[in-house]
């Protein structure tokens, strides 16, 4: 996907472009975009200029991965939501919000850790909300959000019985926010396996790709044009949108 912003002819407030061609920098909050697809999508709008706070729990790694790619670093743990507003509290302005960070669990109803479930539903669920209940007044009326979920929801396995409920918690919360929030626009995004994530490469994938008819995974950079899709398409809204080459078809 190109990074201009000849591609949407919107301008930071959804509208067009000034007359004169000059083009505003936008806000863009990426959380969890200190690793993985969030830090494409971060690395993405600080290459266009952009003013990018990206969030890792880590105070650490969030300098540092900041710095690499000239945006601001957060330290934020959406498992700790009555710390979000706190930590948040420097963003002045949100033009795009993009929900990214995940954890893995694997949980089963036969051997269930409640800790580890109640952290994974508290993080996406609780804390994707606060997050959305701090920033929403530095936002207006052409500010987007996009909120990840997956396809566990859909295609669950043996120990996701934490995850799949969540990520199906996912859909109804961009519903939600969607009625709730217009006219900001609220799309969700619910990769497969991405076949160059940090936690899936290199791990033997043959029978996924056999189910895939595309033939191949899903790559991060196809995920990170997804999301820049869905950001700015005036007219998208309450989307989920699968992005898993069409695994869910075989």
């Amino acid at each position: 996907m190109s990074g201009s912003r000849e591609a949407t002819g919107l301008d930071h407030d959804g509208g067009r472009a000034p007359s004169d061609g000059a083009w505003r920098a936008q806000s863009v909050v990426v959380v969890g975009g200190s690793a993985g697809i969030g830090l494409e999508v971060a690395r993405f709008f600080a290459d266009l200029g952009d003013d990018v706070v990206l969030t890792s729990r880590d105070a650490g790694r969030a300098e540092r991965v900041a710095k690499e790619v000239g945006a601001r670093g957060v330290a934020l743990d959406l498992a700790e939501p009555e710390t979000i507003a706190d930590a948040l509290a420097g963003v002045e302005r949100v033009d795009h919000l993009v929900l990214a960070a995940i954890e893995r669990d694997h949980n089963t109803a036969a051997e269930y850790a409640i800790e580890r479930a109640i952290r994974l539903v508290t993080l996406k669920l609780v804390g994707y909300t606060e997050v959305v209940h701090t920033l929403v007044p530095k936002m207006h009326q052409g500010s987007s959000i996009v909120v990840f979920g997956g396809q566990a929801m859909q295609r669950p396995y043996p120990g996701s019985t934490t995850v799949s409920t969540v990520n199906g918690g996912v859909v109804g919360l961009v519903h939600t926010l969607a009625c709730e929030l217009a006219p900001i626009r609220v799309n969700g995004i619910h990769p497969g396996i991405v076949g160059d994530s940090p936690y899936w490469e290199g791990k033997p994938l043959d029978a996924v790709v056999a189910r895939t008819p595309l033939g191949r995974l899903a790559v991060m950079n196809e995920v990170r044009d997804a999301v820049v899709f869905l950001l700015r398409n005036g007219a998208i809204n309450g989307v989920n949108l699968p992005v898993d080459g069409g695994w869910l078809l075989k």
